[in-house]
């Protein structure tokens, strides 16, 4: 068996702590390991193989994350832009034997009773061995009306149903016949694609095009962006797991929570001595308030009443029209190389640290609309602009034209640390054209 981890969402409704370049997945939102290394660590002996699927912005982080805790993983599988489930389970299933069962389970999810949740993974195998499709039913705890629920009848489901109002999620907590979708399967590589191909044959269709036309093979493939996108974004249970007629459930007796908003978090992380909520960078004092969700970082603030955060899509969806790179990053981004901080922003320049780990170096590259001045504070920086390369030590600085090719570089043994200073009249992240790089990142 395979473990898939779908691990390419995005997390908005954890916004601002989740952002597109630092999901909710790799945030250590509850204590030393991130809901990403959880997974990694509760599957690694399930299967014969782990396969990752994400972003090509997120493989170094899932990389990282997995070396942190030292588990292998045996293969990427990386998406130039996500899809949905439909997809990214299809591009997984093509590239494995077809009689290999998969178990697909996402990435950011909290499962803390491993030994139950070995248990109905061996349920669910028995299961997919006989050719069948299979989901895990979460026993509601209580009316929940951000997931979405499976009526079943023994192993038989009987149908699937949207997110309901909060009248309709207390008919189907009290009923016993419904469950939690939980977003995880198990089946044989085989039966979902003959089951997506005659369900969804366009997906289908659009996957295999797609996977053709991807890169790599072994350990890591790559999916080309422009094929990607010609793919229509689907999840798995519209594509096929709400038309097929070989699904089967199983009732997990595990406890569960995709913390999926601010009150899932909440629920983990307990309230203080008023009841409130508090995830802030800094000391926050609340007066005369109650029943409030506060969220604070660097460069954004959410002050929430219990029970509306699953609205935060909603300001994330207005922001990507208002201020896009707010729920893209944090001011502090993590890249292959190491990462920056931006330290102040305004009009015309922008200051940045950047941390360049041992034995690693930037993109070969060069600007259209912007000069740096780069002030080295510890280690040693080897750079490289146009023809000529050199170094910079501490307290010593260097300049870079605009529009001059050139590479920054740390050859040494501890972490290369420096000052950068943007001037110019466009300074976003996209204004990098690069001619080489050592992780063949697309853009």
């Amino acid at each position: 068996m395979t473990v898939v981890i779908l691990c390419g969402g995005s997390g908005t409704r954890l916004w601002p702590l989740s952002r597109s370049l630092m999901p909710k997945q790799f945030v250590k939102l509850l204590g030393e390991r991130s809901l990403f290394q959880e997974t990694l660590r509760r599957n690694r002996d399930l299967g014969d193989s782990l396969m990752v699927v994400t972003h090509e912005e997120q493989y170094f982080l899932a990389q990282d994350e997995a070396d942190e805790i030292s588990i292998r993983i045996d293969s990427f599988l990386l998406e130039g832009v996500a899809k949905n489930t439909a997809p990214a389970i299809a591009l997984s299933a093509m590239a494995l034997e077809p009689e290999e069962v998969m178990l697909v389970v996402p990435s950011d999810h909290l499962i803390p009773e491993v030994s139950a949740y070995h248990r109905s993974v061996n349920g669910a195998l028995r299961l997919a061995i006989q050719d069948h499709l299979v989901t895990f039913g979460i026993q509601p705890s209580s009316p929940e009306t951000g997931y979405g629920y499976i009526q079943a009848k023994g192993e038989e489901v009987v149908a699937f149903h949207e997110k309901p109002n909060l009248e309709r999620a207390k008919e189907y907590a009290k009923s016993g016949r419904h469950f939690w979708n939980s977003g995880m399967f198990c089946f044989k590589a085989r039966v979902f694609l003959e089951e997506l191909q005659a369900y969804t044959p366009d997906i289908f269709e659009g996957a295999k095009r797609a996977f053709e036309a991807s890169k790599g093979s072994g350990t890591m493939r790559r999916i080309p962006k422009g094929v990607m996108e010609k793919i229509r974004e689907e999840s798995i249970d519209y594509a096929v797991m709400e038309k097929s007629q070989r699904t089967r459930m199983v009732q997990a007796d595990f406890a569960w929570n995709d913390v999926g908003s601010f009150d899932a978090l909440a629920e983990e992380l307990g309230s203080d001595e008023q009841g409130n909520f508090v995830f802030a960078s800094k000391e926050v004092a609340l007066l005369d308030v109650q029943d409030l969700i506060v969220v604070d970082t660097s460069d954004a603030l959410l002050i929430a009443q219990k029970g509306s955060s699953q609205k935060v899509k909603e300001v994330v969806s207005r922001l990507k029209k208002e201020n896009p790179e707010l729920i893209h990053i944090h001011k502090t981004a993590h890249r292959p190389w190491g990462s920056y901080t931006v330290l102040e922003s305004a009009q015309g320049y922008k200051i940045k640290k950047i941390v360049v780990k041992p034995q690693s170096r930037l993109s070969l590259q060069k600007h259209h609309h912007r000069n740096e001045h780069w002030i080295v504070v510890s280690g040693t920086a080897t750079v490289t602009v146009g023809e000529r390369s050199f170094l910079v030590h501490p307290n010593e600085s260097t300049y870079i034209k605009m529009g001059e090719v050139h590479r920054l570089e740390n050859q040494g043994k501890i972490p290369l640390v420096l000052i950068e200073a943007q001037v110019g009249e466009y300074l976003g992240e996209d204004d990098i054209i690069r001619l080489e790089d050592d992780y063949q990142r697309s853009e």
